[in-house]
């Protein structure tokens, strides 16, 4: 009998899987986009016409002729003074920025990148010199100097494995800054950079949001 029933089973075609989407999650992950939300301004104090976005704009020129100030509702964004992301880059998160002067910009703001939200580990692997060479360090937090910790001169190129960081030109998290996403950078010099070293860096926490 138990032959027979063990044949009948292997006689039965087993019934394929059906993907059942996960809806929630869907959801969170929208409810989480519209929660960023960014305005731009063509005039300084937040005068003029204006644009408003909850994700990354490569060029802004399509919507206003100029950008001289913005409003942060929610989120964190990294705003630039060039297009498809390039130049020199400024960190916002809820507020007021009424002078695009104000944050070190050059020129007035042409892109914008929305910064996700990131929970979990951070991880980053820094490195002295450019294409990975010289020291190398890994870092899980937040680093004011990296030659006082490190005895680093510089780091000239990076590997983030985990979470969003931002980099800056000078000690103590001053000068220039610029925002590292998962992925690898071989050559800052190529992002705009003009060949600046780092010398401190810092996770964009939650609490940033």
């Amino acid at each position: 009998m138990r032959e027979h029933a063990n044949s009948m089973q292997k006689g039965i075609a087993a019934r394929p899987r059906i993907y059942q989407p996960n809806h929630q999650a869907e959801l969170e992950t929208q409810k989480e986009i519209k929660k960023k939300h960014i305005i731009f301004y063509e005039e300084r104090n937040f005068q003029g016409r204006s644009y408003e976005t909850s994700s990354d704009c490569p060029d802004m020129s399509p919507y206003l002729s100029r950008c001289h100030s913005c409003r942060v509702e929610s989120g964190c964004f990294m705003v630039y003074d060039q297009t498809n992301f390039m130049g020199n880059q400024f960190f916002v998160k809820r507020g007021e920025y009424s002078d695009y002067q104000r944050m070190g910009m050059s020129d007035c703001i042409q892109s914008c990148r929305m910064i996700p939200m990131h929970r979990g580990q951070f991880r980053m692997r820094i490195y002295e010199r450019e294409d990975f060479g010289g020291q190398m360090y890994e870092m899980m937090d937040d680093c004011d100097s990296i030659m006082g910790r490190y005895r680093m001169s510089g780091c000239m190129s990076c590997h983030v494995m985990d979470g969003h960081w931002l980099m800056y030109e000078q000690p103590h998290y001053r000068g220039r800054m610029m925002y590292m996403r998962p992925g690898e950078y071989r050559s800052f010099r190529e992002m705009g950079s003009g060949g600046m070293r780092f010398m401190s860096m810092r996770r964009i926490m939650d609490s940033c949001y």
